[in-house]
């Protein structure tokens, strides 16, 4: 089971790294009573009661939302809205096949539900657009209702029937804490086998009173909880929307790990872009001992919390297992960052981007008391402008092309590099990172070669254990 917890600052709002207060099962700052919350929580199918998994084998994907009755004011432009109701949107897993969507409904919300299991109940509605060609195939909509009679019913309807200590009882009165909520949504989908449950409350209900919050913990030991306080930045672009904040896992054991990080450290009045539609890149190559995980940079909250917007582009050695001396291409990968840039261009304030890599398993050829040196060049830092229309590019006799970030951009742009800080010297970082000291390598296979023999031995002894229990329970029977 997996938790994302995020508060949403309003505009201006500054975060003060220093006021976040983190502990094994919560996180606390300053301003949280200003901040909106959003709730994401993300079960796997088996995890919930089998009469929730009976109801989810009609659908091929099935999409909830739940809008509240009550005008909230708008905090944040990220958050999209809907007509006040009970809003579905579902494909069944056969085409024209009837599904128990409406009798689940009359369960919640009484025989007042105006609908039949049968599709025809449904409106099918028109797709006008090919971006939207995969969206559901039929749409239910019930009449305005307050979140509070759904939050009503899951109480006393569900959560009491379930044991008092399970982690099903705990998640069902989470989740039955709505009644002050904007919007509720439930999606599920065959592919990712989950049902994931969203909630975004308001910083303040209607009389400007600040809600009591439930604390961020976890369900169960393994579970994984994100937090995160993000708060809206200035974007380069009308139509883009920009946040910038803090990212951290609760709970996660602190341990050395091989994992070095770039950070780019600019004045914040140092980042006022040339002209309008520019934004800040860097483009960075990187020896084969160092490697970037495209998987990781894929999430936007993480990379909000790091002051980044996108991985543009990686190519070269992704092989995320291989060590240095298996990657096929002999000098490493190079890839280009979109990166943020701070609301306030004004303030004296140190602007911090921080890139993460992972070290391979190196060579100890060269190792000096188990480590060996490892020269990492610093990337270049540019923006990127779109051309005005019309503009002819005349032909300059000292313009340098093939510098390998160029044909990454389209034939209108121009770059506006960011030059490094005068007092620095050389352009490259030396890291002393450790490797196996030469003559343990006996040692490894034969660690390795126990540690499998242990393995198979232990899975062999379980499925003897297990197979030998079957056969008595077999003769019982007869």
């Amino acid at each position: 089971m997996r938790q994302r917890i995020t508060h949403l600052l309003p505009q201006g709002t500054s975060i003060d790294p220093s006021a976040i207060k983190v502990t094994d099962d919560g996180l606390d700052f300053d301003d949280v009573e200003l901040a909106a919350e959003e709730r994401r929580i993300t079960i796997g199918l088996k995890q919930l009661p089998e009469e929730i998994q009976a109801f989810l084998e009609d659908f091929h994907e099935l999409h909830i939302r739940i809008a509240s009755v009550l005008n909230h004011p708008t905090f944040s432009p990220a958050v999209s809205r809907l007509p006040p109701g009970l809003h579905a949107f579902f494909t069944p897993r056969a085409a024209n096949a009837d599904t128990g969507l409406c009798d689940g409904l009359k369960k919640i919300l009484g025989e007042s539900v105006k609908c039949s299991n049968s599709s025809e109940s449904f409106v099918k509605p028109p797709i006008l657009s090919e971006r939207f060609a995969a969206s559901s195939t039929y749409q239910f909509y019930h009449s305005p209702l307050d979140l509070a009679v759904v939050s009503e019913v899951l109480k006393t309807g569900v959560c009491a029937k379930l044991d008092e200590d399970s982690t099903l009882r705990t998640l069902c009165e989470t989740l039955a804490e709505t009644s002050s909520a904007t919007q509720v949504d439930y999606d599920f989908d065959v592919i990712s086998h989950a049902v994931t449950v969203t909630i975004l409350w308001p910083p303040v209900d209607r009389k400007g009173i600040s809600r009591s919050r439930i604390a961020a913990k976890k369900l169960e030991p393994e579970d994984r909880l994100e937090v995160g306080i993000l708060s809206p930045e200035k974007a380069d672009e009308p139509e883009e929307l920009s946040m910038g904040g803090y990212l951290t896992v609760l709970g996660e054991d602190e341990r050395p790990s091989l994992h070095p990080k770039l950070t780019l450290s600019l004045p914040a009045s140092t980042l006022q872009p040339p002209k309008q539609s520019c934004a800040l890149h860097a483009y960075w190559t990187l020896p084969t001992a160092l490697f970037i995980d495209p998987y990781q940079l894929s999430d936007p909250l993480f990379l909000a919390s790091q002051n980044l917007l996108a991985l543009r582009s990686l190519a070269g050695a992704q092989d995320l297992e291989a060590p240095d001396w298996a990657i096929p291409y002999p000098w490493g990968s190079a890839a280009l960052f979109e990166l943020a840039t701070p609301s306030n261009t004004t303030s004296d304030e140190i602007w911090t981007i921080t890139i993460p890599t992972h070290l391979r398993y190196l060579n100890s050829t060269l190792a000096i008391n188990s480590q060996t040196p490892l020269a990492i060049p610093w990337p270049t830092v540019f923006w990127a402008c779109e051309a005005e229309e019309g503009l002819k590019f005349a032909t300059n006799p000292f313009d340098r092309v093939d510098l390998g970030f160029e044909g990454l951009f389209g034939p209108r742009t121009m770059f506006y590099h960011v030059p490094a800080d005068e007092k620095v010297d050389k352009l490259v970082e030396l890291l002393w990172v450790p490797v196996l000291e030469r003559g343990s390598e006996g040692w490894v296979g034969v660690g390795t070669l126990l540690a499998v023999l242990v393995g198979f031995a232990w899975v062999c002894w379980r499925l003897v254990r297990g197979g030998g229990g079957k056969g008595v329970e077999g003769k019982k029977e007869r």
